[in-house]
């Protein structure tokens, strides 16, 4: 399911820079311009540009530990005599006399960087027109003393025009989801600008005005699965070159193992996303959803559907009734046939991150009775069989013949909790979980509910998923 209203509310609340922020951000960055239009530091000032992510509108919140940043270039015309380092230099010793500032500079190899207190900072970055012919661009390396020609408002204007041909700002949207993506997942490589061009190099003229961008999630689907294509035809680090100044080879801050681990990784994206797009159970598409981005994504609707009970006495007239209690106590009566169905699609319940073996087992999960956590076995235990609450309960998984499984795999186990209990006491967890002894792992029996517990078999050396039981399901009294 595309799931739009979720997608909207994500972005709004999880992914963009908020409206305090940015409101700091511009209110500084105007500042700074004030105190460098006052200065005495040399060259005429012609303009001030944004450009980078802050220009592009795809800026995201940081992390509790990152910060957000304003590029910012100073338009300048050249200075007889000086050379490029004289640009960076004479600019932060200005700063560095400032009663404002002079506290919060730090110099770069391009840039003059003003950091605030807390998570913001400016990058002002001296950029030369004209110094050898009329027209031309160049920003100041002091540490190589060298000019560079640079594109870099020609590039903004190519950033705003793929935009515009995909419509809606879905693009930003799209830009600002996936380095969210790169930042959660901490587990691959790609620098803002050049995850910028791959995402704009996907997007055409002819694409303007239809279907494949119709919102946020099919502009996502569409990009995510271009990338993909792009990426599995070019084994090796492909030459991706700045859209506007072919000189600049972007794809150079990549070794063949940073990009091969990108081009997994966006692979395995593009498969979660086209799963959970193409989903058509509510319940299960979350799910998938959550798989992508996390937990953040549609949280609130997740955990609230969790109260089982609840729904069930929505759609069962014997409940209604007043026949029974809560679900637990509808089982108890009726067996299996009282589980509802969406027991297991449940969204908050973690979807599985491995990729599919080739061969697959039959997982079987056995149950004891335990005193406490590592206390006296009490006897087995069956699937759905009522127990109280205030024991433990460990669970085995084996073959199909009912022996362990060799040493060369290893079984996680996803625990759920469900209904009104563990809502309140916000451990309705869904989680997977190593095994703590073998094959095998123990869990309190602490909430009143229909719970439920699943092993999945993975091999050590691949990190494949081999198989998976069905759920056990666990009834606490």
């Amino acid at each position: 399911m595309k799931l739009v209203d979720q997608f909207k509310t994500f972005l709004s609340g999880e992914v963009n820079l908020n409206d305090t922020r940015v409101s700091q951000l511009d209110a500084s960055v105007e500042a700074v311009q004030k105190a460098i239009k006052a200065s005495s530091w040399g060259p005429k000032i012609l303009d001030f540009d944004g450009h980078g992510s802050w220009a592009h509108g795809t800026i995201i919140k940081p992390r509790a530990d990152g910060e957000f940043d304003a590029d910012l270039l100073v338009i300048v015309e050249p200075v007889e005599g000086w050379e490029a380092k004289d640009y960076v230099n004479k600019l932060g010793a200005f700063f560095d006399g400032h009663s404002t500032y002079k506290d919060k500079v730090h110099r770069y190899s391009h840039c003059v960087t003003i950091e605030y207190a807390g998570e913001r900072r400016i990058d002002i970055a001296p950029c030369i027109k004209g110094r050898l012919w009329s027209n031309t661009y160049e920003v100041c390396n002091r540490t190589t003393n060298e000019f560079e020609t640079t594109a870099a408002l020609d590039y903004t204007d190519w950033v705003i025009g793929r935009n515009g041909v995909a419509g809606g700002n879905d693009l930003k949207k799209v830009t600002r989801l996936l380095k969210y993506l790169r930042d959660i997942k901490t587990n691959f490589t790609c620098p803002s600008f050049l995850f910028t061009t791959l995402v704009g190099m996907h997007i055409y003229d002819s694409d303007k005005d239809t279907t494949a961008f119709a919102d946020t999630p099919t502009c996502l689907k569409t990009v995510i699965g271009r990338l993909d294509d792009y990426l599995q035809a070019r084994p090796t680090v492909p030459v991706i070159r700045n859209p506007v100044l072919s000189s600049d080879i972007q794809s150079r801050v990549w070794d063949q193992t940073q990009y091969g681990n990108f081009r997994e990784k966006i692979n395995l994206y593009r498969t979660w996303i086209d799963d959970a797009y193409n989903e058509g159970d509510r319940d299960e598409s979350i799910g998938k959803w959550q798989r992508v981005f996390g937990d953040s994504f549609a949280a609130g609707e997740a955990k609230e559907s969790a109260r089982l009970s609840e729904s069930v006495s929505k759609s069962d007239a014997l409940v209604l009734a007043g026949q029974f209690k809560d679900l637990v106590q509808r089982v108890i009566e009726r067996g299996r046939a009282a589980l509802p169905e969406r027991i297991t699609r449940l969204p908050y319940v973690q979807r599985p991150k491995w990729r599919s073996a080739p061969q697959t087992y039959r997982i079987n999960v056995s149950a004891e009775l335990m005193t406490e956590q590592k206390g006296a076995r009490l006897g087995a235990v069956t699937s759905l069989q009522p127990l109280p609450k205030g024991r433990s309960i460990r669970f085995t998984a084996s073959n199909a013949v009912g022996l362990p499984f060799d040493s060369s795999f290893k079984v996680q186990w996803r625990v759920t909790n469900t209904d009104q209990a563990a809502y309140d006491a916000n451990s309705l967890r869904g989680d997977f979980y190593a095994s703590d002894s073998g094959f095998s792992r123990e869990e309190d029996l602490a909430y009143r509910g229909v719970h439920f517990v699943e092993a999945f078999l993975i091999g050590r050396s691949d990190n494949r998923l081999y198989g998976k039981s069905e759920p056990f399901y666990v009834v606490i009294e």
